[in-house]
């Protein structure tokens, strides 16, 4: 966006209260013009033609039309970027889900119909921010079908080893698209994908329902074994620590770090501290710069850095921050991604068992 134009966002809700509050809040932020409330698609439609706004917000719950179905038309005929606001319930997490699935770039939780926005003013105004960045030609909705699984044949993994991988707009379908290429036998893996709580636990029973790895959401404590991938809960941070002969996750509800709980940045620290050299660290697309000060201190430590590209990524801020401070050793387009994981992998593991569960 140009730095004197102003961000147009027209809402969709059809909660007058709710139109009202996220109205006003966005209205503080200087940068952000809403130019339009909608009670529901068809009105929305009319106002899209008639006003042309940069950024949706839409909810899924509508009279005449769901979201979802609008959505939908929308994606097909006239490409924007649309924030899902969606009810904090497993349901509206699952279609939530579905709508990223179909397009949207990001999505933030309503707590109840007379949602009183409080404290996530700012929070909304970043998200819009972000949105408007979005660059829609490099949404690609993955494909469970189409995906191969990456074969580790001839890699001898270490217990010691660690993947960790961050990411926030767009990258649940990234991560997907990521996640459903790599074998059964990998190393333990550790994600923090910015969203929202409850959207985390169906964003990882999704990704267990189509990758040959156990995903689910972590809890405190849990070990991070081969063949399993912990996803970071909505409003915990997590981070991860090596115990005994296992790494083990911590969750955490210190002070969000920009913006966001969980961040990428709290899970690269930890694993630096803690695994080294024996880390493979990935970021994908997303806005601002979560993450790269963890890249940073991974690298001091000895890892290997991934970043996606910006012709593939949906936004490209995290992974460009990492790649600005020079601590990234490969920017890949989202398709090569796994298997330059397995490649860093092989290249960090033991040539035989021996020594391999000593520190770093």
């Amino acid at each position: 966006m140009s730095a004197t134009k102003k961000i147009r966002v027209l809402v969709v809700d059809d909660s007058a209260v709710v139109r009202r509050m996220i109205s006003d809040a966005l209205s503080r932020d200087p940068e952000i013009e809403v130019v339009g409330t909608a009670c529901d698609p068809y009105v929305a439609r009319d106002m899209i033609l008639e006003l042309e706004p940069d950024v949706l917000t839409l909810d899924i719950e509508m009279p005449r039309m769901d979201g979802l179905t609008f959505l939908k038309i929308l994606q097909e005929h006239r490409p924007m970027p649309v924030v899902i606001v969606s009810s904090l319930t497993q349901a509206g997490s699952k279609i939530a889900l579905q709508a990223l699935e179909l397009g949207a770039v990001d999505v933030i939780a309503k707590q109840s119909s007379a949602w009183n926005i409080g404290s996530l003013r700012e929070h909304l105004a970043h998200r819009v921010k972000g949105a408007a960045r979005a660059c829609l030609s490099q949404f690609t909705p993955s494909s469970q079908a189409g995906a191969t699984t990456e074969s580790s044949a001839g890699i001898h993994f270490s217990p010691r080893q660690l993947l960790v991988m961050g990411a926030s707009t767009g990258g649940t379908e990234a991560g997907k698209n990521v996640m459903t290429r790599l074998p059964a036998d990998m190393p333990g893996i550790c994600i923090v994908q910015h969203i929202p709580r409850v959207f985390s636990k169906t964003f990882a029973e999704r990704l267990n329902d189509c990758c040959a790895l156990e995903v689910r959401e972590a809890v405190h404590g849990d070990e991070v074994r081969p063949g399993t991938a912990l996803i970071a809960p909505g409003d915990y941070h997590m981070a991860v620590e090596w115990d005994v002969n296992t790494y083990r996750v911590k969750l955490r509800r210190d002070p969000p770090i920009h913006f966001t709980r969980p961040a990428v940045d709290m899970l690269f620290n930890s694993a630096a501290q803690c695994a080294g050299r024996n880390v493979v660290g990935v970021l994908l697309t997303g806005m601002g710069r979560d993450g790269a000060q963890g890249m940073q201190q991974l690298k001091s430590a000895g890892a290997v850095n991934l970043a996606q590209n910006e012709a593939t990524c949906v936004v490209y801020g995290m992974p460009r921050a990492a790649v600005e401070l020079g601590v990234v050793d490969r920017v890949l387009p989202l398709d090569q991604m796994p298997p330059a994981i397995l490649q860093a992998l092989r290249e960090r593991a033991p040539k035989s068992t021996e020594g391999i569960l000593q520190p770093k």
